[in-house]
């Protein structure tokens, strides 16, 4: 038996100040968790940021890894405070200012970079840890997709899982790990049901400064020659709809947007627009009952099929057939809506607005306009005039393409009877221009035209690649009719889609080129489910509450009903965590147990333990007690003290530490 003051002395880590862990020095575990946390939530932000801030972010990272290798001191603050007023004032020169959203992030990656390197407690190291989940939220405001919700996640259970080995560094980081995963599982009920149950407001619970809108993409208030053609290369989603019963043909698929007016020789406008009071809708090839979700836009148009018969709330209705919401279409939207394919409304058109679908600017496309005034010499009235026009293009052999020539000061002329290359806009702006050169009242309207069909959800989607532009004259006895230019010299546009009618070689957007079936398949699975994503979680409004609420038997619940069962449902949780854990803290440790069982049985031959006998120092009095069971006493104590205060728990190990107590002897 050894002798207690021959055992060997066992070391522990050096603790800079034992009663204040968070005073204790930042080890090189320590920084690793922080740096990780730090680039897990930073990464995202470095394809928006400028290349010299994400790199000034690695040199600052690797100055500190390099500071806490060769354990050199950290640098003076003086020189910290110097680097950080030099890198808002680059801050500022490159975003000209400091303040929004863009900038405010890039200042945050800059400080956080820069609190590493003053980084000396578990203090400091906890408030960079704080910073990362703020860090985590600024992600949110450039998207809110499904792949950064989950990468978020994964970020959520690394900055949790620093701050538990703060509190625990010499636990293993998979346990850390496990246990803040635990933790943040044990958040998930309550935020469920404060997702569900919370009642919604209408509109967003805080403003978003202006520079938050600055690169949505989508069709714009005029149109020069490339303008929808540079568009019409970006896969980006503009909306989705959902039909109730029968879709339309890709034929009838014209989603109106702005309307053109005025043109200055190159670029076509709105101009000003008129509220028109909607009255019925008569004639038409079918009706069609649709929910469209818009994609934000920073724009007050809405888009629909011609011609509605229905508004949205708060929208409003245009002389030129323009459905217009009260406010800039700044989240995602969705809205009910009904069309009549082919349908007319009442001709309220004056002779003022008339006339404005006549006017040229002078001294422009003087070959378009000499065309045009020959026609109105030799052909009577303005249907006939517009008939003539359409056979005319469709005899010219234009080629539709998204790379046309650059064009001139005379832009039309160039392309009607040069170049003969254009996209759209090109086919577009020069038959409306032909009918005014000829007195015939035109004007150009954009939208987009097509859609791709989604047969696991049953919506279309209609993307930035659809952006069309066509013309509409104005006949006497008929209204404003439609006429697409570009259907004329390429029927294949509106009857297949944009991709099966550009020339080979043209940048075809990457998802309309996709022909293999399994792609096609996993990217209507993948856009089945984010929308999905976008209705129920983004898109979770008072509506979606109310009709979520309904499903499940809460019918007609106002917001005091739902705070009822919302503090009922918390109250309920939290007491099953509370329960749950109390239950843990209470079981019996079962190698605790075949301890006490141990001692139990000492006692009995009148050898009981002391109150402040540890188990070594109580199992080596027992063993020279009870000289004929030393060695059993001994072996239990090693057994015990070994699982108890050891690194892991074999269940060999306990079995046999069962198997001891159970053989030993004592009297």
């Amino acid at each position: 038996m050894t002798p207690a003051a021959a055992r060997p002395a066992v070391s522990h880590p050096a603790v800079a100040h034992p009663l204040s862990p968070e005073l204790r020095a930042i080890t090189g575990r320590d920084l690793g968790w922080i740096c990780g946390c730090l680039i897990f939530v930073m990464a995202p932000h470095a394809v928006r940021v400028p290349w010299w801030l994400s790199l000034f972010a690695v040199c600052l990272f690797g100055w500190r890894t390099y500071l806490a290798l060769s354990q050199r001191r950290l640098p003076a603050n003086w020189l910290l405070v110097v680097i950080a007023l030099l890198g808002i004032a680059a801050i500022g020169i490159e975003y000209r200012t400091i303040f929004g959203r863009a900038s405010g992030i890039a200042l945050l990656m800059m400080l956080a970079g820069l609190k590493l390197l003053e980084m000396r407690s578990h203090r400091d190291a906890t408030m960079v840890v704080f910073l990362c989940y703020f860090l985590v939220l600024t992600n949110f405001l450039f998207t809110q997709s499904i792949q950064t919700a989950l990468i978020m996640c994964g970020a959520l259970v690394a900055i949790t899982g620093a701050l538990v080995s703060f509190s625990a560094p010499l636990r293993a980081p998979g346990a850390n790990l496990r246990t803040a995963g635990m933790l943040l599982l044990h958040a998930v009920p309550v935020a469920a049901v404060l997702f569900v149950l919370f009642p919604r407001v209408q509109g967003p619970l805080w403003g978003m400064p202006q520079d938050a809108y600055s690169g949505i993409t989508g069709l714009s208030d005029s149109m020069s020659p490339g303008t929808l053609s540079q568009l019409s290369i970006s896969d980006a989603i503009a909306f989705r709809a959902l039909f109730k019963g029968p879709a339309p043909t890709h034929r009838q698929l014209y989603w109106r947007g702005p309307v053109l007016w005025d043109f200055d020789g190159r670029t076509w406008r709105t101009g000003p627009r008129r509220v028109r009071v909607p009255d019925e809708v008569g004639g038409g090839e079918a009706k069609f009952e649709y929910s469209v979700v818009i994609e934000p836009h920073n724009r007050n148009w809405l888009f629909a099929l011609e011609t509605a018969a229905s508004l949205p709330p708060n929208a409003w209705l245009s002389n030129d057939e323009q459905i217009m919401s009260y406010a800039e279409v700044r989240n995602r939207m969705r809205y009910e809506m009904t069309s009549v394919a082919g349908g007319r409304r009442s001709d309220t058109e004056t002779p003022g607005s008339l006339a404005r679908g006549t006017l040229l600017p002078a001294g422009f496309n003087p070959r378009t306009v000499a065309l045009a005034q020959e026609w109105r010499r030799t052909i009577a009235g303005d249907e006939a005039l517009m008939n003539h026009a359409i056979t005319w293009l469709r005899a010219q052999r234009f080629v539709y393409t998204l790379l046309p020539p650059p064009l001139g000061r005379d832009s039309v002329d160039e392309f009607l009877f040069d170049t003969k290359r254009g996209f759209c806009e090109h086919f577009s702006s020069a038959f409306v221009v032909l009918m005014r050169a000829a007195g015939v009242p035109a004007r150009v309207v954009t939208g987009y035209q097509g859609g791709d069909f989604n047969p696991l959800d049953g919506y279309i989607t209609v993307r930035q690649a659809e952006a069309h532009a066509w013309a509409e004259v104005h006949v006497p006895t008929k209204g404003w009719v439609r006429v697409d230019p570009t259907a004329v010299s390429m029927p294949g546009r509106v009857d297949s889609g944009m991709a099966n009618s550009l020339p080979a070689g043209d940048p075809v957007p990457y998802l309309m080129r996709i022909d293999t079936a399994w792609l096609k398949s996993l990217r209507y699975n993948w856009e089945a489910l984010a929308n999905q994503w976008n209705l129920w979680v983004l898109g979770y409004n008072t509506e979606r509450q109310r009709e979520l609420l309904g499903r499940i038997g809460f019918t007609d619940a106002d917001w005091k009903k739902m705070v009822t069962v919302m503090i009922s449902l918390l109250g309920l949780i939290m007491a099953g965590l509370l329960a749950w854990s109390l239950k843990r803290i209470v079981r019996p440790d079962p190698v605790q147990k075949l301890w006490l069982a141990f001692c139990r049985k000492l006692a009995s031959a009148g050898v009981s333990r002391k109150s402040y006998e540890g188990p070594r120092d109580f199992s080596e009095r027992a063993a020279g007690t009870l000289p004929g069971v030393a060695d059993a006493i001994l072996s239990i104590g090693e057994r015990y003290m070994a699982l108890r205060y050891g690194a892991s728990r074999p269940q060999t190990e306990i079995d046999a530490l069962k198997r001891s107590v159970k053989d030993l002897r004592p009297a």
